[in-house]
């Protein structure tokens, strides 16, 4: 069985989460912790549950999901892997920033893994994540599903009755829109989400009454 344990990091209530099973082998998505406060309170975590730490996948690269990506591969020897298509977002965070914001923060530059596509499958312990394209709110935006245990991990795609902003560079409202539509038709309606801001929802409750979607 999975657990799932959330971390609300940054300035921006970004959701860094650790995922594990039985085996204590553990997946971190999203690492946006910035202040050295935040990254020793996931360090805390992993070390406490006796956790074995094997990969660290992104949803997408904007900052605020990469702020401790430099903390996890120094700490634990895992680099962060994004979506081909958003690789140029993580290997500028400071351009980025001063795009975005008019101004960069102080953050160290993460050396990216291996890139993710549609194909790759993210294992850890007895269970896997498959990868779900869907841009939008970046150009390489994905989501990672666990089919097995009825989770999805939506990142800044679709959140609790909302969905992700797409007037960032790059950003698409109606590959948003239609790819949200479409997973929501495959996914089973007790499906668990969740997104990269904000508390969980579930494939059922977005499907009936996210008023972006109109399914």
């Amino acid at each position: 069985m999975i657990h799932v344990e959330t971390f609300p990091v940054n300035p921006l209530s970004e959701n860094t989460y650790v995922v594990s099973d039985e085996t204590r082998e553990a997946v971190i998505i999203d690492c946006g912790a910035f202040t050295a406060k935040e990254q020793e309170a996931i360090a805390s975590y992993i070390d406490t549950n006796q956790l074995n730490p094997v990969s660290h996948i992104l949803t997408h690269a904007h900052f605020d999901h990469c702020f401790g990506a430099v903390f996890i591969n120094e700490r634990y020897g895992i680099a962060p892997r994004c979506h081909t298509a958003d690789r140029p977002l993580l290997d500028d965070l400071q351009g980025q920033m001063r795009q975005i914001l008019g101004h960069a923060l102080r953050c160290a530059q993460p050396t990216a893994g291996e890139d993710l596509t549609a194909q790759s499958v993210i294992t850890f312990g007895t269970h896997r994540l498959t990868v779900i394209e869907m841009p939008g709110h970046s150009p390489g935006g994905v989501c990672f599903y666990c089919e097995e245990e009825g989770i999805l991990f939506s990142g800044d795609s679709l959140f609790l009755l909302s969905i992700g902003r797409t007037d960032f560079p790059g950003g698409d409202l109606w590959k948003l829109i239609s790819g949200l539509q479409r997973l929501l038709r495959t996914l089973p309606p007790q499906t668990r989400i969740y997104p990269g801001h904000g508390p969980a929802t579930d494939a059922a409750t977005e499907r009936q009454s996210n008023p972006h979607l109109s399914l």
